[in-house]
């Protein structure tokens, strides 16, 4: 049997314990922009992102609540997935939820610059 690194482990315990709002962007992602393809819980550096799309080097991150105690926590992983040459781009659960369809377009404008 082979050994995982732990991120990986990390990233396949995320995908199978997926939120309301990352299953949702998930099909969005995948019916509205399937020239693109998505990485979803992808290991980068030390995290673990909630989306990649390596050949555009674009993160989406999608924040619940406890994102808003731990903002100087989400500069730093900005901050150093940007050293590393990705564009991060964050919304939260109940926009995902809520406002579907916009936060897809944006997306889109990313990945289009």
């Amino acid at each position: 049997m082979r050994l995982l690194r732990p991120r990986t482990q990390v990233a396949r315990r995320l995908r199978r314990e997926a939120t309301d709002a990352e299953r949702r962007l998930r099909q969005a992602l995948r019916e509205m922009l399937p020239q693109y393809r998505f990485r979803r819980q992808h290991p980068i550096a030390r995290f673990v992102v909630d989306f990649a799309c390596p050949t555009r080097k674009l993160v989406i991150e999608i924040d619940g609540g406890q994102h808003v105690s731990q903002q100087e926590q989400d500069i730093a992983r900005t901050a150093e997935l940007a050293r590393r040459g990705y564009r991060v781009i964050r919304f939260w659960n109940n926009e995902v939820m809520q406002n579907l369809a916009g936060v897809v377009e944006t997306i889109r404008r990313e990945l289009d610059t």
